[in-house]
């Protein structure tokens, strides 16, 4: 992975519980992702994950930092308050699951 280049962190959730989902959404837009993007993402977004009806609803929130050093500066410096602020409000107690993913962009091709 070169360290230069563009690197996405994604959170994917899992919610077993549609309202919720919709809640966590809403505050993803009115407040959180405004809060990473101004503690050094580049852009930030919220993919709905296209599933089966009776699947649990899935979404992804996919953030773009320049490089690795910058998200590693977000990761120890500004991730553990508004991860705490996102538990406090979206436990895992109310039916959501969530991992983590870091991935270096290979390539990319814009229109």
């Amino acid at each position: 992975m070169n360290p230069e280049h563009p690197v996405r962190y994604t959170v994917i959730a899992e919610f077993d519980d549609v309202a919720v989902a919709e809640e966590w959404v809403a505050w993803l837009r009115d407040r959180h992702l405004a809060d990473v993007v101004a503690a050094g993402a580049i852009d930030a977004e919220v993919v709905a994950i296209e599933n089966e009806s009776d699947a649990p609803t899935v979404l992804e929130v996919r953030y773009r930092f320049a490089d690795r050093a910058r998200l590693d500066r977000y990761l120890d410096r500004d991730a553990p308050r508004l991860r705490g602020e996102g538990l406090a409000l979206f436990p895992p107690e109310r039916g959501i699951r969530y991992r983590r993913t870091i991935g270096a962009v290979a390539c990319r091709h814009d229109a």
